[in-house]
């Protein structure tokens, strides 16, 4: 992540809604039934290519392909490491404290949002052998169709996303969750490395740092055990990438809800810059977690480091006036220099490919023009 030496920039998290038709396509591959190969390819190559075209259209700066080939942040791992199997049996528990404080509301909105709405279910993945990395293929493909979509297109740089070692599954072969985390770092590291080596910037997308300051079963001392052996785990899937090259994002998840057991993030930001990157993304936007951007009056942001707050919201359709965004952004900017200050999003659009996103496709854009008029407000205060 170069410096921004005379604006503000523009990114965002990185997923964004698939095409219908996409979706369609997605459909008929999980379930075998009238599949086509080539047709399936052609369209995964089209909507990356759409989707860049309309975020440069938007004013996004630091672009990405809104992951448009993979079928949600959980499940597309599956192709890409042997070692798992799935266990639909399983279910997937998110949030006990949120869900123990609002039963009804979460009853119904997980039945018609997250992954009640996904084409995929949610499947959880237990590794009952050694981790290995076989996903060479599916991401030279990635980074083929994100290449190619770049190509003919203005834009300042090109990030692609890919999970970190906590978001894969759970552990039934190794001797505990230490080994086994170090071992899907390393396993990832095959990834990791072919975006750097790609020319992109590698963005590690980790929701599940903020999880455990939010685990009522962890004392203190077992949190912050627990967050350094998530980073370590990250730091060993990083190592021998240069952290100019890294963007590491956390955040709360796709969550509408009240949100308010979240961490806060003054737990947080101290294990959050321990990873291995050269910018960090973090929700900044929502309305549990604006006011703190006074953190970064008690912590330093290290030299070199930059910081891409969420100045959008993904759990609200409301377009933020872009008078508000450069509010947030020339906050941060007086407290850690604005050439150290990227406009980001506070999550992903829609890290399921579902038919339904949280946040309408339409407003999404209009969220991106807002968030490119709020950068060009606080660079002419910030730069005047």
């Amino acid at each position: 992540m170069r410096q921004s030496i005379d604006r503000i920039l523009t990114t965002h998290v990185g997923s964004l809604p698939r095409p219908n038709d996409l979706l369609d396509l997605m459909k008929a591959k999980i379930s075998g039934i009238g599949y086509n190969r080539e047709a399936y390819e052609w369209r995964v190559q089209s909507a990356v290519a759409e989707c860049v075209r309309k975020q440069v259209e938007a004013g996004i700066d630091i672009v990405t392909d809104g992951e448009q080939s993979k079928t949600g942040f959980f499940t597309y791992i599956r192709e890409r490491l042997e070692g798992f199997e799935p266990r639909p049996q399983q279910r997937v528990q998110s949030w006990a404290l949120e869900v123990g404080a609002f039963p009804e509301y979460y009853a119904q909105y997980f039945k018609e949002a997250m992954g009640g709405g996904a084409i995929a279910p949610i499947v959880p993945l237990v590794c009952t052998g050694p981790i290995r990395y076989h996903g060479e293929e599916a991401v030279k493909r990635d980074i083929e169709n994100l290449k190619a979509a770049t190509s003919g297109v203005k834009h300042h740089a090109v990030f692609m996303p890919s999970v970190a070692p906590s978001g894969v599954g759970s552990n039934e072969y190794y001797r505990n969750e230490e080994e086994f985390l170090h071992a899907v770092g390393a396993a990832l590291r095959s990834e990791y490395r072919a975006i750097v080596d790609a020319g992109f910037l590698l963005q590690i997308d980790d929701p599940f740092l903020t999880d455990i300051f939010a685990d009522p079963r962890l004392s203190p001392a077992e949190r912050h055990t627990r967050a350094l052996m998530f980073v370590e785990a990250i730091n060993e899937g990083l190592r021998g990438l240069p952290p100019e090259k890294v963007r590491f994002h956390t955040c709360y998840g796709i969550n509408e809800g009240p949100r308010v057991h979240d961490a806060a993030f003054a737990d947080v930001v101290q294990y959050m810059l321990r990873v291995n990157a050269g910018a960090f993304s973090f929700e900044a936007a929502n309305a549990r977690h604006e006011h703190e951007y006074h953190v970064w009056e008690r912590v330093k942001l290290p030299d070199g480091k930059r910081l891409i707050p969420g100045v959008i919201t993904h759990a609200s359709n409301i377009v933020e006036h872009p008078e508000l965004i450069a509010e947030r952004l020339i906050r941060f900017a007086r407290l850690v220099g604005r050439e150290n200050v990227v406009a980001g999003a506070d999550c992903g659009f829609s890290s399921q490919a579902t038919y339904r996103t949280e946040v309408h496709p339409t407003v999404i854009w209009a969220k991106f023009q807002a968030l490119r008029e709020g950068a060009r407000l606080a660079t002419e205060q910030l730069w005047s």
